[in-house]
C-alpha cells in the first residue's frame, strides 16, 4: 500500500472517532482542568496547522520551520490562545477543515517525502510517516479516550 494512503487511513481514523465522541458530550465541558472540548479541538487544529506547515516546506524544498520549537506546552497554550475569540462552531469547522486541507497535502505530495527526514516542528529529526502513526493518530485517539470516558461517567 502506498506510504500515502497508511498516513491518510489512520488520520481518518482519529478524526471519525473524536466526531464520533463529540455529537455525545457539552460542548462547554471542562474536560481537563484548562481546556473544554473547545479548546481540544482549537488544540488539535493548531498541530494539523504545524503538520500542513512542515509538508508545505518539504514540497517547497524548504527546511520545515520549527513553530513549537519553545516547547510543547507553549505551542499548545499558544494554539488555544489563538482562537481564543472564536466560538465552537468556528473551532469545529476549522478542526474539520485543517484536517481536509492535511489530507489533500499528503494526497499530492510525492511518496518518498513520507519518509524524508527533515526538522519537525518541535525540533528534532524525524518524518511525516512519524509524525502521524507514531505521534497524532494516536494523540488525537487520546484526547477522543478522554472525551469518551467523561461521557460514560456522566451516564
Amino acid at each position: 500500500m502506498d506510504k500515502r494512503q497508511t498516513l491518510i487511513e489512520r488520520l481518518e481514523t482519529s478524526r471519525a472517532m473524536m466526531i464520533a465522541h463529540l455529537e455525545e458530550i457539552d460542548k462547554n465541558r471542562k474536560i481537563y482542568p484548562l481546556w473544554t472540548v473547545r479548546e481540544i479541538l482549537a488544540h488539535l487544529s493548531g498541530w494539523d496547522d504545524a503538520t500542513i506547515g512542515f509538508i508545505r516546506d518539504l514540497m517547497a524544498g524548504r527546511e520545515p520551520a520549527t513553530p513549537a520549537a519553545r516547547g510543547l506546552d507553549v505551542y499548545n497554550a499558544e494554539t488555544v490562545a489563538t482562537r481564543e475569540g472564536l466560538s465552537y462552531d468556528q473551532i469545529y469547522r476549522e478542526y474539520i477543515e485543517t484536517r481536509r486541507v492535511l489530507l489533500d497535502l499528503i494526497r499530492q505530495m510525492p511518496e518518498e517525502m513520507v519518509t524524508q527526514v527533515a526538522t519537525l516542528p518541535w525540533g528534532d529529526k524525524g518524518t511525516l510517516e512519524q509524525i502521524v502513526l507514531e505521534i497524532f493518530g494516536e494523540h488525537e485517539e487520546e484526547h477522543a479516550e478522554d472525551v469518551h470516558k467523561l461521557i460514560l461517567n456522566s451516564q
